[in-house]
């Protein structure tokens, strides 16, 4: 993926509207995505704010790192899904999956009740074709103004990196699983 980036100007902007909700994107091919949506919702908690997580591709009974440490600090997280989808044995159910579970996560974010909702590698259903990319756009476009929203995911649609106020690209320059060294436990999990 290709972003057009804007000049960089590094002087301080005053604001000049009113502070409302933003739809944040992390997307991308390099390593960093979840990592930075986490650590905003680390953040908005430690600010007493309500945070709920959804990983679309993620088993409801994961317990990966940030599973345990977000259930000791009360954060939600629901996985929705059945884990990759290279490995699924019944693609149809995983569709099923993360139908259901963007409803779940619809109507997180236009209940107004969470001050931050991560909608964590929603980008694969949507282009899987899992999930309608429209409901996910109006969605969006109707939810509270003071909802914010961070999703993740490589190949993001051109649609909500439109959408987005806020868009960040990690880009890999050099992973260590490419040289054969496997996912280390801590590190990605």
């Amino acid at each position: 993926m290709n972003i057009e980036k804007p000049p960089v100007n590094y002087a301080r902007v005053t604001p000049q509207v009113e502070r409302r909700g933003l739809l944040i994107v992390n997307t991308g091919d390099g390593k960093g995505k979840s990592t930075a949506a986490f650590g905003l919702a680390l953040r908005a908690h430690g600010r007493g704010k309500t945070v709920k997580i959804y990983q679309f591709m993620k088993v409801p009974t994961a317990r990966f790192g940030e599973h345990r440490i977000f259930e000791q600090l009360g954060i939600p997280v629901e996985g929705l899904g059945d884990g990759f989808s290279w490995k699924s044995k019944d693609l149809e159910h995983s569709a099923q999956l993360a139908r259901d579970g963007w409803q779940k996560a619809k109507a997180a974010i236009l209940s107004g009740e969470f001050f931050l909702v991560v909608l964590d590698e929603i980008t694969y259903p949507l282009i899987y074709g899992w999930l309608p990319l429209d409901d996910v756009l109006a969605t969006l476009r109707a939810r509270p103004t003071d909802v914010h929203v961070c999703m993740t995911g490589r190949r993001c649609p051109t649609e909500l990196i439109e959408l987005a106020d806020t868009v960040t690209e990690m880009t890999k320059v050099k992973h260590a699983f490419n040289a054969g060294i496997p996912a280390q436990r801590g590190i990605e999990d």
